[in-house]
This record gives C-alpha cells, sequence and structure tokens, in this order.
C-alpha cells in the first residue's frame, strides 16, 4: 500500500503574454531564469490560459509567479506579494485579458485543496497591455531584476 505521492519542491511559473505589450514580461524573464535557477527547481512559461494552471501547482510544496502587474503610476517597478497567509491583491494583479487570471487560479487551487503551502508573486507594473502594443522600457529594463529577484526566491524556498 503506499501514500500520497511525495511533494515536489519549488516551480517557478513565468506567466504572460508577449504580444500584449507589458504582460509579456513573462516571457523576458523565463530567458533570463533559465541560467539563474538553482537545481532542481521547476520551470513553467504560461502564455494565456491561467485555468491550466491548477494543475500545474498541484504537488508543489513552493510557488514563485512572475506577472505584469496592473498600472499604478510606475511602469517598471516590482513588487513582492507573499500570499502564503493571505489573498492575492486583484487590484494589482488586474491585468488578464481574460476574466480569469492568477488570484483566481491560486484561490481555487487553494480551494481544491491543489494549492503550494507558500506562493509568493514577483509583479512587474506595466503600461501597455493591448494587442500588438510594445513593452515599454521601463518595464524591459525590470526584467534582469525580477529574474534574479525570483530565483534568489526559489532558492531560499528550496532550502527550507
Amino acid at each position: 500500500m503506499t501514500g500520497p505521492a511525495a511533494p515536489r519542491n519549488v516551480l517557478v511559473a513565468c506567466l504572460g503574454n508577449p504580444d500584449r505589450g507589458d504582460d509579456g514580461i513573462g516571457l523576458l524573464v523565463a530567458q533570463k531564469l533559465e541560467t539563474l535557477l538553482p537545481a532542481g527547481v521547476a520551470f513553467l512559461w504560461r502564455r494565456g490560459d491561467m485555468f491550466s494552471l491548477i494543475g500545474d501547482f498541484e504537488g508543489y510544496r513552493a510557488l514563485v509567479c512572475v506577472d505584469a502587474a496592473a498600472p499604478m503610476g510606475s511602469p517598471g517597478r516590482i513588487h513582492r506579494i507573499d500570499t502564503t497567509n493571505g489573498e492575492v491583491p486583484r487590484e494589482l494583479l488586474a491585468t488578464s485579458t481574460h476574466s480569469f487570471g492568477l488570484p483566481d487560479a491560486i484561490e481555487l487551487a487553494r480551494a481544491l485543496d491543489r494549492a503550494p503551502q507558500s506562493i509568493v508573486i514577483y509583479a512587474v507594473e506595466g503600461l501597455r497591455f493591448d494587442a500588438g502594443a510594445a513593452m515599454t522600457c521601463a518595464v524591459a529594463a525590470a526584467a534582469e531584476e525580477v529574474a534574479r529577484l525570483a530565483a534568489a526566491e526559489a532558492g531560499r524556498l528550496s532550502a527550507e
């Protein structure tokens, strides 16, 4: 008789659509992260369907997400959001072009008991999210720092 599978350690998920301006920060960070992540940390880039994140999260002990944040006056500003003991701030992550975004995916995964215990989000304030828009220079400039922060966070969570 076997028990439940042992939880996998850490997943880093970069989210966003590179065809929608600043929403492409997830792909840009993903490209930089490939060489920075500690051994044993899983990694994915998801372009659109946030609903499928629920399956992606399942079985991981910790999650680090990188996503675009809603315009709040400082394009490129990086927000670290630890949602381990609280809700995901919808007003900050209100950039989804679909009605089901990252906050919804996390809340539903929690309700279904499929969410990681620890969840940290690095959200980069954007400005332009229209189809075909170019990424703003301030958001693009933040990618290197976000990649470094997300990799360090994944390393810290792996060691816990």
